[in-house]
């Protein structure tokens, strides 16, 4: 049978109201009687149910999605998510709002950091512009206790608690190969499209699509990034005009503007072999898979992502661990044939 506060009291030889403040850490304790209250937890092995206790309570945790306003179907999957997490919220006992920032601007992301530091949320999951003012905010509200989870795009050498999104540099090396296999004994140029590089996991992607490349594919040529900033249009006229280069055999879409992409492939790329390689699987690159304008996706789940991030912030507003293995977001690979 369990332990229970009562049994701790009757141990300790205190009251339940003081057993209570202990394992709550407030004030009221004297030093040597919130000693045995603590030894008589250890010797009696009491395990603190903090989701029952804080359940009892009728507690809610207030948390702040912040994510970049952007015009992409993967953005758009997130936002959804995020509302299906809201119509949860009765039944997880949370209290869940969103912020747009404008995409790719520090600055902007820092105001609202800062502006947060003062309305004391139980936690912030941010999709990260890696940038060392961010960085910086990040860092204090770290150290003014609160939970922060970077989503989608991490933000390394901050003290972010954790990432709820795939391993990128993976996930460019997984792109990599599939691309020179795909492509198999030709020569030629490759097309990169990403957002921008004020991203993290763009620029892992980049990392580990261009070292496997220069490794095991020396006869593809990676030509100069473009970056469309996640913005359909700016990647329809980006790839429109880098497919008037004959020379290339192979597209690497590391970013989303997904439907620009597909545009300016059906518009320019219907007479040519060109083997097309994105990421997100969406409406758009769903369509574009099955009619043989990509040919394969690399995918995380922007529902398991908002899920971990909640978990997480919770568990750590609650001083509980995280479970590695249950937050692992994985990177899922799509071909026609095997389309959910």
């Amino acid at each position: 049978m369990r332990p229970t506060v009562h049994d701790i009291a009757a141990a300790a030889g205190v009251s339940l109201a003081t057993v209570d403040r202990v394992l709550n850490r407030r004030p009221g304790v004297r030093h040597v009687t919130r000693e045995k209250v603590e030894t008589a937890i250890r010797e009696l092995g009491y395990i603190r149910d903090v989701a029952a206790a804080n359940l009892a309570k009728g507690r809610t945790y207030p948390l702040v999605f912040i994510l970049p306003a952007s015009d992409n179907s993967f953005m758009h999957g997130l936002n959804a998510e995020i509302r299906q997490a809201i119509l949860r919220s009765p039944a997880e006992r949370t209290d869940i709002r969103t912020i747009e920032v404008p995409a790719f601007d520090p600055a902007a992301l820092v105001s609202v950091l800062e502006g947060l530091s003062r309305e004391k949320p139980c936690g912030i999951a941010m999709v990260a512009t890696d940038a060392p003012d961010v960085r910086a905010a990040v860092d204090r509200l770290v150290r003014e206790r609160f939970p922060i989870v970077t989503l989608v795009s991490d933000l390394t050498g901050s003290l972010r608690h954790h990432y709820a999104g795939v391993d990128n540099i993976a996930a460019g090396r997984t792109a990599a190969r599939l691309l020179g296999r795909f492509l198999g004994a030709r020569k030629g140029e490759i097309a990169v499209l990403a957002g921008s590089m004020l991203v993290r996991d763009h620029r892992e992607r980049l990392e580990g699509f261009t070292s496997v490349m220069a490794e095991e594919f020396p006869d593809l040529a990676i030509l100069p990034v473009l970056e469309g900033r996640d913005d359909p249009e700016v990647a329809h006229r980006l790839v429109a005009d880098a497919l008037g280069n004959a020379g290339i055999i192979g597209v690497y879409s590391l970013g989303a503007g997904n439907r620009g992409l597909v545009r300016a492939l059906k518009e320019k790329a219907v007479d040519r072999t060109l083997t097309v390689i994105a990421h997100e699987l969406t409406a758009h690159t769903r369509a574009a898979l099955i009619d043989n304008t990509i040919d394969a996706i690399l995918n995380q789940d922007a529902g398991h992502e908002v899920r971990s991030a909640i978990r997480v912030l919770k568990a750590k507003a609650d001083g509980l661990a995280v479970i590695d293995a249950q937050e692992r977001i994985r990177l899922d690979i799509f071909l026609k044939d095997n389309l959910p």
